[in-house]
């Protein structure tokens, strides 16, 4: 049996909380607060937390930022993900993406369709990897939040978790 396999302690991860938002503030990010808290609750430790307006370049800047940081693990992102003229996130995400987690979008989508039916299809929620930083990119909604981050996140984000997760691979996701 290898060692990731064997039981092992919790490993908290550095987490950069993204808001997208046009309108709210720091009071009124129950999203952006929601996965503060529970990142914080799980035990993992928040670097970064912010608020930036729906703008492609605005958002490629910060992102580019946090992906460049080292001490960084993941960064998780609330809002813009939506499909109206305004939601910008999966379009200023993407081209930094080394890799894409194809997978995660259509487990949100399977997972809240239980939730709130056929309107899952209204979310371009996504993950990728860059730079070894893992990136989710979440709907705005506390629901949604909430639903990304007991059902998916919260396991794959402790190492832990069996028979395996995202975080057991942080250490190798710069190999060449």
């Amino acid at each position: 049996m290898s060692d990731h396999f064997k039981a092992q302690e919790f490993l908290p991860l550095q987490i950069a909380v993204l808001t997208v938002s046009d309108s709210r503030t720091e009071d009124q990010d129950r999203s952006g607060k929601f996965l503060q808290e529970s990142a914080e609750t799980a035990g993992h430790q928040i670097l970064a937390k912010e608020i930036v307006r729906d703008d492609v370049y605005q958002l490629r800047a910060l992102f580019s930022r946090w992906i460049a940081d080292p001490s960084i693990n993941v960064v998780l992102s609330t809002g813009g993900t939506g499909v109206t003229g305004r939601d910008s996130t999966p379009e200023a995400v993407a081209p930094l993406l080394d890799k894409r987690v194809e997978g995660f979008g259509e487990l949100f989508r399977q997972i809240s369709f239980e939730e709130i039916g056929p309107s899952t299809l209204q979310s371009r929620a996504l993950a990728g990897l860059a730079n070894g930083t893992f990136i989710f990119c979440l709907p705005g909604s506390t629901g949604a939040c909430r639903t990304a981050w007991e059902r998916i996140l919260l396991p794959q984000l402790d190492i832990r978790t069996r028979p395996c997760n995202f975080a057991q691979l942080i250490p190798r996701l710069l190999e060449r």
